[in-house]
């Protein structure tokens, strides 16, 4: 608002001109600001509130442990200790008068083998054997089935088990398990695996894939193979052969990862059968297990250096119970037969097989050479890792045999057991120590270099003696070894060092062995 000033009226007698000036006040004229109005509008009055800070406290328990010590404070300085310096000339002329002969002697050292294969373990020496985890699934347990298969996985921290019967009855249709538990998880609990799968047969053998760790084939009474993932607990089953003419028409009791010849990196699975077939099994898409290559065992076709039983009821077949490959030449594998005798065969064999079994590729016939039999079924054979011609074999007898593959006979013959022997295997870190899986209820540890008469350890499985019908040394934690038995128990033992570390002269004292018999 404003107030206007005058000159004063304007004379109405003389108008155009402007009257004396005098001050005159006129009504208020008020002009809103629209300035005013326009911030006003703009101006808002806001308050914020940040969000509550989410804080969480966790503790941490380190596996490790480190001691360290500092020195705050200087140290006081200690007198200072007179040194006597030794004549120059003197010791510069000794060390120019020895230095051939020390020369000389580290040369002789570093040519030398005394200490070849000897391998220096810095671990606290374990003097006894000892039982870490007794595991087993209790339903599986209830059903009374018994531990027909156990596999260590490629890390050596899982152990699996297979679920099934090794006597006599009709289990075809028997719901049957397999099992695995992680040994290096805090949580383990010994009667709850971590992965459980049902399989709707019997389960009669087990074998981890050698590089994927959550892989696992297995053979069933059906004739099925079968390969679980068992990093997917939900729906586990990744590939399976199915009913068709390919699939065994006898339990399969044994399978094996073969790598494939011309990608190493890619795997196949071998299957033995009581049928007499030997069938090498690829994955194809929509999960089954496709048949690459076939052979068959019948006995017209067996090289004829042993006198074998006459077959029964006209049969020709030969029915196959265990396999066990070469660690140097992977083409060459054992079989173990219901006749009793073991096989040398060959995956490059190229003769036809002579039967009439029914199967959608070629089937070979792939024994090469008889060796002398048990007094009944094999049961297990295993070939040894440090020796390309030395293998072993249990059955129904008893015994334990020692074979070349340059003879028939066995190098040695030794009876564990009044009952079966179920089960053999070579130790991965020491070669000449293998164990043996007795009908009596206990594993047999043997150590040729100490005595090759008798067990050095005999360790007790199962308290009222029933049978242990399988057993598998850890190739990753090689002090670990596996057993399972009829009681539907796993039980993972300890090993002592003297089962674990190679000796000095340990592979001549083999290769002795080997050659003393091949003479």
């Amino acid at each position: 608002s404003f107030t206007l000033a005058a000159g004063g009226p304007v004379s109405a007698s003389r108008p155009g001109r402007p009257g004396p000036l005098q001050d005159e006040t006129l009504g208020v004229a008020s002009v809103p600001s629209q300035w005013r109005v326009a911030q006003g509008i703009r101006v808002e009055t806001k308050s914020c509130q940040t969000a509550s800070i989410a804080t969480s406290e966790t503790s941490t328990q380190t596996r490790k442990q480190a001691d360290a010590e500092v020195q705050t404070e200087a140290p006081e300085p200690a007198g200072l200790l007179s040194v006597s310096w030794p004549d120059g000339p003197r010791l510069a002329a000794f060390l120019r008068r020895v230095e051939p002969i020390v020369t000389r002697e580290l040369t002789k050292n570093w040519q030398s083998h005394a200490f070849d294969g000897f391998e220096v373990n810095w671990t606290e020496p374990q003097k006894t054997v000892t039982c870490l985890h007794t595991l087993g699934y209790p339903p599986a347990q209830a059903q009374e089935l018994h531990v027909t298969s156990v596999s260590w996985n490629s890390t050596g921290s899982v152990v699996a088990c297979a679920y099934g019967r090794l006597d006599d009855g009709d289990w075809s249709t028997l719901r049957s398990y397999v099992c695995t538990w992680n040994l290096d998880r805090r949580s383990l609990n010994p009667r709850q695996p971590s992965v459980v799968v049902e399989v709707p047969s019997a389960v009669m053998c087990l074998a981890f894939h050698p590089t994927q760790p959550a892989h696992v084939a297995g053979g069933l009474y059906s004739g099925e193979v079968l390969v679980w993932d068992t990093s997917r607990p939900e729906d586990p089953l990744l590939w399976r052969t199915g009913m068709t003419d390919d699939t065994h028409t006898d339990p399969v009791y044994q399978v094996v990862w073969l790598p494939e010849p011309r990608h190493n990196h890619r795997f196949q699975v071998l299957s033995v059968s009581t049928d007499g077939k030997v069938l090498l099994w690829q994955g194809a898409g929509a999960g089954q297990l496709q048949l690459t290559e076939g052979f068959a065992l019948v006995v017209q076709q067996l090289p004829r250096n042993t006198k074998l039983r006459k077959p029964h009821r006209g049969e020709t077949q030969v029915g196959a119970t265990a396999v066990a490959f070469s660690s140097f030449d992977p083409s060459l594998f054992v079989l173990g037969t219901e006749g009793g005798f073991p096989l040398k065969c060959s995956l490059a064999a190229e003769t036809a097989a002579l039967t009439r079994m029914p199967s959608t590729v070629p089937l070979r016939a792939p024994a090469q050479f008889t060796f002398s039999p048990h007094g009944g079924p094999i049961y297990s054979v295993s070939c040894s890792p440090f020796h390309r011609n030395l293998f072993l074999s249990v059955g129904t007898d008893g015994h334990v045999h020692l074979h070349s593959m340059l003879q028939a006979q066995p190098l040695t013959s030794l009876q564990l057991s009044h009952k079966y022997l179920f089960a053999v295997r070579w130790s991965p870190v020491r070669p000449l120590v293998f164990a043996a899986a007795s009908g009596e209820g206990d594993i047999q540890l043997f150590d040729l270099q100490k005595s090759s008469q008798k067990p050095t350890v005999s360790i007790k499985q199962t308290q009222d003696k029933s049978p242990v019908y399988c057993l598998e040394f850890n190739h990753q934690q090689t002090q670990l070894l596996a057993a399972g038995d009829a009681q539907g128990t796993v039980k993972v033992w300890q090993l002592s060092t003297e089962f674990t570390e190679q000796g000095p002269r340990e592979t001549d004292d083999l290769d002795r062995l080997a050659a003393e018999v091949a003479i």
